[in-house]
């Protein structure tokens, strides 16, 4: 049965990058509980255009909790207070009726703000980029044992390229830091073999561009796996770290 629910949401406004933002709140009445947290704000959004008022800036692309781009900070964690859901994925049904909903956007050096709910996340593709690419044969599909890979190292590979580059990790942690995403990205490749031509190379770039972009060191409160929707695990930090001072001692 359709069950509906009057909240408050306390939203956070900036009109951007170098203006000073705020807080404003809305009062909504009979939201389904059926409804995605995403469609909430379409509600809200719909109301502030028939009363010729500026709608609320947020990012969104799939709503099927693949391209990570809901990023938003809710009552205090990202995507939510439910583990392992994306913003899209997380629906009304798990707030109560006059409930209060802070709503903010990431908070890290790394993403500021362009307007409203939405910030730039480009230092993730820059991150990615700095990777470099892999020296791999294109063509046809090679048969599935012509590289025979241990199963648990590509069930570890599979969990790691689980990453969607969504931005909770570093918007969760106290530093800020981005290592939980560059270990995911290491990670994936650093178990095949396919990765290890250009790995050395690799991790090397990552932390540096990373560190570059203003990001902070990871003192390993493990906030990141815990607000991650996709539970990457922070043991992948741990090869990140291995796969750097390999890296260096290289040198």
């Amino acid at each position: 049965m359709d069950k509906t629910i009057n909240i408050k949401v306390r939203v956070w406004r900036q009109r951007g990058p170098k203006e000073k933002g705020h807080f404003e709140e809305y009062d909504l009445k009979n939201i389904s509980t059926n409804s995605s947290f995403l469609e909430m704000l379409d509600v809200l959004n719909e109301q502030l255009v028939n009363k010729h008022e500026e709608p609320i800036v947020f990012d969104h692309d799939c709503r099927e909790g693949i391209c990570g781009m809901c990023s938003l900070y809710i009552n205090g964690h990202p995507h939510g207070k439910d583990t392992q859901v994306t913003t899209c994925q997380l629906h009304m049904r798990r707030f109560s009726d006059g409930e209060t909903i802070t709503i903010e956007p990431w908070r890290s050096a790394g993403f500021p703000v362009i307007r409203d709910l939405m910030v730039d996340r480009r230092a993730y593709d820059k991150i990615i980029q700095a990777g470099g690419y892999i020296s791999v044969r294109t063509g046809a599909a090679q048969d599935a044992n012509a590289i025979p890979i241990p199963k648990p190292d590509a069930d570890e590979a599979m969990d790691a390229a689980s990453c969607i580059g969504c931005g909770a990790c570093a918007a969760a942690c106290k530093n800020g830091s981005a290592m939980l995403f560059v270990a995911a990205k290491v990670s994936q490749l650093a178990l095949l073999p396919q990765g290890r031509v250009e790995a050395a190379k690799r991790a090397k770039a990552m932390v540096a561009k990373m560190d570059e972009l203003g990001f902070g060191n990871c003192t390993n409160t493990g906030a990141c796996e815990a607000e991650c929707p996709k539970g990457v695990s922070i043991a992948n930090i741990a090869r990140l770290n291995r796969e750097f001072l390999k890296a260096k001692l290289k040198d």
